[in-house]
Order: C-alpha cells, then sequence, then structure tokens
C-alpha cells in the first residue's frame, strides 16, 4: 500500500492541474470501489471547481468551491494518470510497469483549467481496494475515514516530548506502536523500520521504554522523533518508493528505495559504520520487520 511519501507525491503531482480548474463532466465506470460510490458522485461534482488538494494521513482531499469534499484514497492499487491535450500517453520511465489496462480505469474527471486548456484525471485501481467518499467541509475532521487520526509525522509538530506523551505507558511493541494511526498517522511499515533503524532502537522493546521515568521526554524519544521526521520528509522529497502499486502522476517513480537501510534488506550487512552486523527479518502483527539485532537495542 502507498505510504505517507508516496501519497504526498501524489497529491503535488495533482495539484497544479486540479487547482483552479473547472470540472466539466465525470465518468464514473462502475458503480463500487472498495465502497459504493456516493449515489450523487458525478451529479455533484459536475461545473464545480477545485479550490484545493489536501492530505491527512494517507487520503486525498480534494476541496471543490461548495460542499462536498472529496476524499480519496488510493488503496493497494489505485493510481491516477493526468492526460493533457498534448498528451497520448503517460510520460516517464516506469521501474515498476504501471497499469495501463483501459478496463481499471474506473474514474475520469474531465477539467478545464484557467487558460481554457483542457485535462483528464484518470483513476485506475486493478484491485479496487481504493475508495473515493464525500464529506462536508465542517465535519471533514469527524469523518469515519478520518476521525482518530494522530498527528502528522511532518515538519516540527512531531518532537520528543509529544512522542514520549503518546508512548508514555504503552507495553505493546515500539513498531506496532508506531503503526498505530490513533497515535501519529500516515506512517507505515517501510518508514518505521527505516526510522528505527536510524534512532538504534528495536522494534521489539516496549513502547513505553523509550520514555524517561519522569514520564517526559528522553534522548531515545528526540532520536526516534528527528528520525521519524527525516525519514519522511526524505522520501517525499525523492517523490516516494516506487514500489511495485504506487507511481507518481505523471508516470515517473519516485527512488527513495535505493536508499533504503534495512527494508527488504535480509542477510545484507548494516550498513551503520563500524555495527558489523547482518539485517534480519522477523513478522510482527504480520508484517515483516526489517532490522538489525546488533545495533538496534
Amino acid at each position: 500500500m502507498p505510504e505517507l511519501p508516496e501519497v504526498e507525491t501524489v497529491r503535488r503531482g495533482l495539484q497544479p492541474v486540479f487547482e483552479g480548474s473547472r470540472i466539466v463532466a465525470v465518468e464514473q465506470r462502475r458503480p463500487d470501489l472498495r465502497f459504493p460510490f456516493p449515489p450523487d458522485f458525478v451529479a455533484s461534482l459536475t461545473g464545480r471547481s477545485v479550490v484545493s488538494l489536501g492530505r491527512r494521513a494517507k487520503y486525498l482531499t480534494i476541496h471543490l468551491d461548495r460542499d462536498p469534499v472529496l476524499i480519496c484514497h488510493l488503496g493497494m492499487s489505485g493510481s491516477f494518470r493526468v492526460l493533457s491535450e498534448s498528451t497520448a500517453t503517460i510520460p516517464g520511465d516506469f521501474h515498476y510497469e504501471r497499469s495501463k489496462n483501459e478496463a481499471h480505469d474506473h474514474v475520469v474527471f474531465h477539467l478545464q483549467d484557467a487558460h481554457g486548456a483542457s485535462h483528464r484525471i484518470v483513476f485506475n485501481d486493478p484491485r479496487r481496494f481504493g475508495f473515493m467518499l464525500f464529506s462536508t467541509a465542517a465535519a471533514l475532521n469527524e469523518h469515519p475515514s478520518l476521525a482518530g487520526l494522530g498527528v502528522e509525522p511532518t515538519g516540527n509538530a512531531l518532537g520528543g516530548a509529544l512522542l514520549a506523551e503518546l508512548l508514555r505507558g504503552k507495553r505493546a511493541p515500539l513498531k506496532a506502536a508506531l503503526l498505530d494511526q490513533r497515535l501519529i498517522a500516515g506512517l507505515g511499515n517501510i518508514y518505521v523500520c527505516e526510522a528505527l533503524w536510524r534512532a538504534g532502537l528495536s522494534p521489539r522493546r516496549e513502547a513505553g521504554s523509550i520514555v524517561a521515568t519522569t514520564g517526559r521526554t528522553s534522548v531515545r524519544c528526540e532520536r526516534l522523533a528527528g528520525a521519524i521526521r527525516d525519514v519522511i520528509a526524505e522520501a517525499i522529497a525523492a517523490g516516494g518508493s516506487s514500489l511495485r502499486d504506487h507511481a507518481q502522476v505523471d508516470g515517473s517513480l519516485g527512488y527513495f528505495q535505493h536508499s533504503f537501510s534495512v527494508y527488504d534488506r535480509e542477510g545484507h550487512p548494516c550498513p551503520k559504520p563500524g555495527c558489523g552486523g547482518t539485517i534480519a527479518r522477523i513478522v510482527q502483527s504480520g508484517r515483516s520487520t526489517f532490522y538489525c539485532p546488533s545495533c538496534q537495542r
């Protein structure tokens, strides 16, 4: 599933075409994806202007000149293609081939921008685990998909003190706690593995054990908060992870996967200078965890 950096990459790719454009027509080619489309899906969007594109955790939010707000999730294999008047195919080189099978093109937005140029934005999803739902702007944060989401792991909001507050007293493994979307929104398996390696913390240890005995922040909390922010920021800057089921909207893929230190590197030497350990793989809550038993304590 695309993680937060991949979704942010998609948002940034869609933004220049979507924002300021008018939706002149919408093609809805099936009644449902993971969930049924709203019954008034096409009528509610046609003729509306797009004011802004947002992101909350792994959800895209498309804000129009009046309600509703469109909430989009890419699911396991969803992607957007941007096709303009002069563009016959998706530009860019693929590291992993993306689905261009029109049988999986489920929604097409026909746009006209402020200069009168026409564009099409196509949502393709072979597995149909993505979805598009409506919310009002006033109730967006209370929508069932977004309600209860924790702090975003971007910017300076997530610091050592807040991390200590979130993890205080928690006996769950540290990795499991970091994947709890009620605590930190949008963190996924890949970047948790990478952040824990950078912070030198074992995914097995109790989450609350990195908090000071006073209940306040600690060196470990500060180190982990910084590692999370850094790995997410670097991944966004690199354009996402280029996993098999993700592509940037213009067809090109990010290359942060070439910077992975532990994820999917079982049996490789630990790249931390002077460590000498070997990357191991364990399974936690049904997910693969990659870490170095030598330097992550």
